[in-house]
């Protein structure tokens, strides 16, 4: 696919059929367009990155879109990781064309040296067998349409992921209640928080975090490379979010003594902060385990955002079925699970 300098280009016509197809996509899965998103939207997440090289195809039935393709490769020194996705509506089911879809896709990998394809599925639940990762956390329904197609294609399923929810709409008391108790545990450190574009007093301690979640949260026996974050990652990334007109609030703590960032949350909303909520990352540094900072950002983030999308209705997060601090945390707030996901990998021959 070309990608157009602007959604509305006469030359973005593929482009937006493309962000039409996938929201389709996800509404057909979960059932719900939390996860949509217009092409103006998802347009600067496919500009050119020094990062990673995405690569989009358009799945046309005659001229219907029916699906998309994608393959996401780091620019990280000697990646061997691909990470990928084949999105097809209902209707073009049965026809061979995720398995021609899977073909490309492993061709085109092995034409970039990659060798380790991963990719993630949202599992709706069906009847029958239940198949569960090595982790023991976790199960996915075995006969379920993704789940047959991955794992007859040499596919294995490496990780359970929850998508769990909190309404925005209700009482507020037990969040409250919940950031005094962490604030008193927290003893020794301070809530500091901004919206992007991120300060430059904070730029080395947020680019640190960012560069963590590949090593210090639960990943299974998935494979990711060391990331390089510093301050021209960190404005790539903020450049992307603000293009999009969307909000993201990030809320961290600091070790007061030696002013470490050492705790983080995202909140981000599009321009119409009448949808849902998504949170993005969340990390505690491991060092700094111990003292309620995950629950302590988590709170005040979700606090502050009442000021900043008051009309949102619920806030959506994905966690390792493994990360049992991280859900505890989650289901205290009141964060109740609506779906599940499966981490799937597959290593080429």
């Amino acid at each position: 696919m070309t990608i157009p300098t602007r959604a509305d280009d006469p030359d973005g016509a593929d482009f937006r059929a493309m962000s039409g197809v996938r929201n389709a996509v996800y509404e057909e899965i979960s059932g719900h367009t939390d996860h949509s998103m217009s092409a103006e939207s998802l347009l600067p997440h496919y500009r050119d990155d020094p990062y990673e090289k995405r690569m989009t195809w358009l799945v046309l039935d005659d001229d219907e879109p029916v699906g998309r393709i994608g393959v996401d490769l780091p620019i990280e020194r000697e990646s061997t990781l691909a990470f990928v996705l084949i999105e097809l509506r209902r209707a073009a089911w049965g026809r061979g064309i995720g398995g021609a879809a899977l073909e490309m896709i492993e061709r085109v990998a092995r034409e970039h040296g990659r060798q380790t394809l991963q990719t993630w599925v949202e599992h709706p639940e069906a009847p029958g067998g239940r198949l569960h990762p090595p982790t023991g956390f976790g199960s996915v329904p075995a006969e379920g349409h993704a789940a047959r197609f991955l794992a007859r294609r040499g596919f294995a399923l490496e990780q359970v992921e929850r998508c769990s929810a909190l309404d925005l709409r209700g009482s507020w008391d037990r969040v409250r209640t919940l950031r005094d108790d962490a604030l008193e545990a927290a003893v020794g450190y301070r809530v500091v928080s901004w919206t992007l574009p991120t300060p430059s007093e904070f730029t080395a301690g947020y680019a640190w975090m960012k560069s963590r979640m590949v090593t210090d949260a639960p990943s299974a026996a998935l494979e990711y490379d060391d990331e390089v974050w510093d301050a021209a990652r960190v404005a790539t990334h903020d450049e992307r979010y603000l293009e999009a007109g969307q909000t993201m609030l990030v809320t961290a703590a600091q070790h007061i003594a030696t002013g470490e960032l050492c705790a983080f949350n995202e909140l981000v909303i599009a321009a119409d902060r009448s949808e849902a909520t998504h949170q993005e990352d969340t990390l505690v540094l491991s060092r700094h385990r111990g003292h309620r900072l995950g629950m302590l950002v988590k709170c005040e983030g979700l606090l502050a955002w009442r000021a900043i999308a008051p009309d949102s209705p619920r806030v959506l997060t994905y966690n390792a079925e493994e990360n049992r601090p991280m859900l505890d945390i989650n289901e205290a707030i009141g964060f109740a699970p609506i779906a599940y996901e499966g981490a799937w990998k597959k290593v080429l021959r």
